[in-house]
């Protein structure tokens, strides 16, 4: 597992996304997550649809069930499942995106929390089904990030997760320029392996029903968002102005978007998504 080699306190992570709140939804959108490339022809808005879309299919989620979104962000995802009827909790660690999120619902569902997903109340099986997307990799013990899933989940429940992982066995100077300064940088206590997350899936209660490496498919993420980014430097000053505050902890976010974009390319980072569900 690869780790920070600072530590990442649950603040950290909320003032990450607190301060980028507007580079996140100027250069993302509503959907703060990887798209999923089928055809190969997709606008980026329409993969991250389809990655959302996956999701909802691998967690079985029909009308009337009860569905937690861990780590909701902008609430995005949340609002698509609750317009086919499913009754959806959103949490997240930000208070901006929870702003976001809470001004967008409507007749109180999906319904938001503002808190922390491992300091959670949810009363004990009271889900039919939970997702996480990239959330998982923000929890400062991943363990405990299964455990409180198994906690709320009814026996039988599925939990979808799509992660960011590392590879199984990334080069030194992968490590070392990519791999870690993501972590830090992106404000991830760590990258695990497939391997790794299964392993606590299944100490925490969960059988594995399927894992899909879909890392071509959502790779081509990076380079849209590359783009994006150089143009809002040259259109949009404030961006540009951010760069050069001294004073804004995150701007080195950034630089790591080039990082994870090369570390996509020469396959020190894979992409999974793990359905489990509940013994």
């Amino acid at each position: 597992m690869i780790a920070s080699r600072t530590p990442i306190h649950r603040e950290a992570v909320a003032s990450h996304y607190d301060e980028l709140d507007h580079f996140y939804r100027d250069v993302w959108g509503d959907h703060v997550h990887h798209g999923l490339w089928v055809r190969g022809d997709e606008t980026r808005e329409e993969a991250v649809l389809q990655l959302a879309d996956l999701v909802a299919a691998r967690a079985g989620v029909t009308a009337g069930m009860r569905v937690c979104d861990i780590g909701c962000g902008y609430g995005a995802t949340a609002r698509l499942l609750a317009a086919r009827g499913a009754e959806v909790t959103g949490i997240t660690i930000s208070p901006a995106q929870f702003a976001v999120a809470s001004s967008s619902a409507a007749h109180n569902n999906p319904r938001f929390v503002c808190g922390d997903w491992l300091q959670n109340d949810f009363a004990a099986e009271s889900f039919d089904a939970a997702i996480a997307i990239e959330s998982s990799e923000h929890m400062p013990e991943l363990s405990a990030f299964f455990q409180q899933a198994a906690l709320v989940l009814k026996p039988g429940a599925r939990l979808v997760v799509c992660a960011w992982l590392s590879a199984d066995q990334p080069t030194r100077n992968a490590i070392k320029w990519l791999l870690e300064p993501i972590c830090r940088e992106g404000r991830m206590p760590q990258l695990a392996t497939s391997g790794e997350y299964q392993s606590l899936a299944a100490a925490a209660g969960f059988r594995m029903e399927r894992f899909e490496d879909i890392t071509r498919g959502v790779r081509r993420t990076w380079s849209a968002i590359v783009r994006r980014l150089l143009v809002k430097f040259v259109t949009a000053p404030r961006f540009l102005r951010f760069l050069f505050t001294p004073h804004a902890q995150n701007r080195i976010f950034a630089l790591t978007i080039l990082r994870v974009w090369m570390a996509y390319r020469i396959g020190a980072m894979r992409y999974g998504v793990f359905t489990l569900v509940k013994r």
